[in-house]
């Protein structure tokens, strides 16, 4: 039985690879697997449960993209439009040929607050800086808008989190709203979602996990763990840091794809990959809007569309495979790699 096959492969990971989670797959309407595994408190040894939340890190991106396009819908906003024709960050060093379309494709070539695909740490941020004092989406800019960019706008792709940062705060200023009050209101509450947040880090949160850090020795093995309290920002913000159930966010995928938060023509826009990215050996990886899509290499087709997120204590990914419309979700609150956890399980599925 294929759910019985899906459970061994998780256990595997639960038992050899550090996983600690909820593991979710649903082909159509049918969940062909749904399981915990670890602990959602280590001190107290308190089980994850289906319904735990879970810090989704990068994940938070999609909501992003989504409430842009809800306001282009609404013809407030278009792809094209400038940043600093909207945002006046005075002095900076981002170029007024910015738009909208390259913070969202992540072809601004804005420098980022820790560029990661350097090598920096995003954690070691937080050492100079208070992590409580970080709680507002306009908090962030000291951070970044003063250092040089990467490249000219379009003429490049990098990962970049403080796009969305500028995207957070643009949400602000066209819908007079913060983004977390308007995130929620016009993503949350209509698609339903009633089980994700931005939670601050002091807040008493129900059936929320704790994130566990690896602590590692010499040789690179796991010895214990660590709270990732002083890891990142408090709340989460436009770049990360939604709390959710894998439920919640198999219905936000499945509600978008139907066309149950944009426009026929948007909902059709934000899922079709625009800029090429990287070259793997079984697919071509190429940046969406927040999402990540992988393409066969030999045809244009949509092999799966992914988006994942990883910060210390917190793996996260989330596929959908339009073809056979199924969903891979998997929340961990440890290092763990739950890449190629999802990918065992792909192939298993035959996707």
């Amino acid at each position: 039985m294929i759910t019985n096959q899906i459970e061994n492969i998780f256990k595997k990971y639960a038992d050899r690879e550090n996983f600690s989670g909820v593991g979710y797959v649903k082909k159509g309407e049918t969940t062909v697997f749904h399981r915990a595994y670890g602990f959602a408190h280590q001190g107290w040894q308190v089980p994850n449960q289906l319904d735990t939340k879970f810090d989704t890190a990068s994940i938070t991106k999609i909501f992003t993209s989504v409430a842009i396009f809800k306001l282009i819908d609404e013809q407030l906003l278009s792809l094209e439009d400038r940043v600093l024709s909207i945002l006046d960050l005075g002095e900076s060093a981002i170029s007024k040929d910015v738009s909208i379309y390259h913070l969202l494709t992540h072809t601004s070539g804005i420098a980022d607050d820790a560029d990661e695909e350097a090598g920096e740490s995003y954690e070691e941020l937080w050492k100079l800086i208070p992590n409580y004092s970080v709680t507002e989406t306009v908090d962030y800019l000291p951070q970044f808008i003063h250092k040089e960019s990467n490249f000219k706008p379009g003429e490049g792709c990098r990962y970049n989190n403080c796009a969305f940062i500028l995207l957070g705060l643009i949400i602000e200023k066209i819908s007079g709203m913060s983004y977390r009050e308007y995130v929620k209101k016009h993503i949350f509450d209509v698609v339903g979602m009633k089980h994700t947040g931005f939670y601050s880090m002091d807040q008493v949160v129900e059936h929320a996990a704790e994130h566990y850090a690896s602590i590692l020795d010499d040789n690179e093995n796991i010895i214990w763990y660590r709270k990732n309290i002083y890891s990142y920002p408090s709340i989460g913000s436009a770049d990360a840091g939604a709390l959710t159930t894998v439920t919640d966010l198999d219905l936000f995928l499945r509600s978008l794809k139907a066309g149950k938060l944009l426009s026929d023509e948007l909902t059709n826009e934000i899922f079709t990959p625009k800029e090429s990215y990287r070259i793997h050996e079984k697919v071509t990886e190429v940046m969406g809007y927040g999402f990540q899509f992988l393409i066969k290499n030999d045809t244009e087709e949509i092999k799966y569309i992914q988006k994942d997120g990883i910060n210390p204590g917190v793996c996260s990914i989330m596929n959908y495979y339009p073809k056979t419309n199924t969903t891979i979700i998997i929340l961990a609150n440890q290092d763990t790699n739950v890449w190629d956890l999802a990918w065992e399980v792909q192939e298993l599925l035959g996707e």
